[in-house]
């Protein structure tokens, strides 16, 4: 229970708002007030904008008067990735390639879906450049931090976004994922993330990855995260690839009982190196699930190594993507995306299209897994969050610590990161949740039946006091 409404989920948020107890202006205050406080320690925004926030809640507090609330969220506050295309903010995608003066004159799908339920829109939240990295820093806007602990990272590419949401900077936070960017800093920052299957979410404009990307949710618990994946999962014709429209009320369907459910619980997938402490925590989490009626398993091996195919589609994918930049542009870019960007340059056609047909063998092998497995569940990443100072840990590429998440993206399947605990030094850890591709439900109730067994204690302090030197 708390006091401050920026705290409060938006199933109580709505309810008071409906019962004149609360206002979504006072609501969105406290929420502007946690931004303002957190932002010199955790760097979390790219932009912040009061009057456009308060005006979105004048607005729902009218509805909310004459009794015609527009959506499970309306009122209650929100942030967006700056990789999100929003109207009246420019969406520079953590880069100084891209001006700020736009002109900014569409909303993308998901922006437009929470704008159209009456989110109240705080701002846009900080990724690295082009959301290539794990971690959140970038030349434009600097080092992201760990709402924990400010000397750690809070993981990326969503990391203001997981930071923003874990303090109450927004009750709801868009995040995008690609290879773990929703999951790895839920993880890191101790909230709950929701990678939905690809398609799930529509996306615009298009882009050569985006076969890898889903738009979802990150916020302080389940219920919130149903909530707002019930609006972005509205049709949007921009998007063909996207699935067939649907009208499911997650937030609706989220009890379920877990007795009988088979479970795949899978310690390291049989592909990495897992920290002692986050296995130890995992396997007690997996243990919840027995205790609640399920039939867990434990499985030593899912699959081969995913990282390096998705390195030889990555290759491929960025050297289309960024084939027009050049001398200008590298000049003022991150280094280490420069560098990646020149290698993805000798990319071959026949080693690409080699690479995108064992991504479809690999998705047969998972669907014929799930034809055993109703879930898979795994710690969401192979170490708790380290420095923020630093690319990398000790002895690690950049992405072989995410590489229990990247496999989904692969696959397109659902997957979710839930709090299951904290290291003896207090640095969160996650379980990752993965159902069959469309079982964005199932992944749902899941994590609901875990939250409810085992509810996560945050949210961090805000920690003004420890603003790193």
């Amino acid at each position: 229970m708390t006091d401050d409404p920026a705290l409060l989920p938006a199933a109580e948020l709505v309810a008071a708002y409906a019962a004149r107890r609360l206002s979504p202006v006072e609501v969105a205050q406290a929420a502007l007030n946690r931004a303002e406080a957190a932002q010199p320690v955790l760097n979390a925004f790219c932009v912040l904008d009061p009057d456009a926030a308060l005006a979105d809640a004048r607005a729902a507090e009218q509805r909310y008067a004459q009794g015609a609330p527009l959506s499970p969220v309306d009122g209650v506050p929100t942030t967006l990735k700056d990789l999100v295309l929003t109207r009246s903010w420019p969406t520079r995608r953590g880069s100084r390639t891209i001006p700020e003066a736009g002109p900014w004159d569409q909303d993308g799908p998901a922006t437009a879906r929470l704008r159209e339920g009456g989110a109240v829109l705080l701002g846009k939240t900080t990724t690295p450049e082009f959301a290539f990295k794990p971690i959140t820093t970038s030349p434009l806007t600097g080092i992201t931090r760990n709402p924990w602990n400010p000397a750690l990272t809070p993981g990326g590419s969503s990391g203001g976004a997981g930071a923003s949401v874990a303090v109450g900077a927004g009750t709801l936070a868009l995040g995008t994922d690609a290879g773990g960017s929703i999951r790895i800093p839920s993880s890191f920052c101790g909230v709950f993330g929701l990678k939905p299957s690809g398609g799930r979410v529509p996306t615009w404009p298009p882009t050569p990855l985006a076969s890898l990307v889903s738009f979802g949710p990150m916020t302080r618990c389940v219920d919130d995260a149903a909530r707002m994946l019930t609006l972005l999962a509205r049709p949007d014709l921009r998007d063909v690839t996207a699935l067939p429209p649907e009208s499911t009320a997650y937030h609706q369907r989220l009890d379920a009982d877990p007795a009988g459910w088979r479970i795949a619980f899978s310690p390291d997938m049989g592909i990495a190196r897992v920290d002692p402490e986050v296995a130890t925590l995992a396997a007690r989490a997996a243990a919840v699930f027995a205790d609640l009626g399920a039939r867990v398993e434990q499985v030593e091996q899912v699959m081969d190594d995913p990282e390096p195919l998705m390195t030889r589609l990555r290759r491929g994918y960025t050297a289309h993507a960024f084939r027009h930049m050049g001398p200008a542009d590298f000049a003022i870019m991150d280094p280490d995306i420069v560098a990646e960007i020149e290698t993805s340059r000798s990319a071959d056609l026949m080693q690409h299209l080699d690479a995108e047909m064992d991504r479809l063998a690999l998705m047969r092998h998972m669907a014929e897994f799930h034809t055993r497995h109703d879930l898979l569940i795994t710690p969401t990443l192979t170490l708790p969050p380290f420095s923020a100072e630093v690319e990398r840990p000790d002895g690690e590429s950049r992405y072989s610590w995410t590489r229990l998440c990247i496999a989904f993206n692969l696959t397109r399947q659902p997957a979710a990161s839930i709090p299951c605990g904290m290291t003896r030094d207090g640095r969160p850890v996650g379980l990752q949740i993965v159902g069959p591709y469309g079982a964005d439900l199932r992944v749902l109730q899941a994590a609901r039946a875990f939250e409810a067994a085992q509810p996560w204690s945050g949210p961090p302090p805000l920690c003004a006091q420890d603003r790193p030197q």
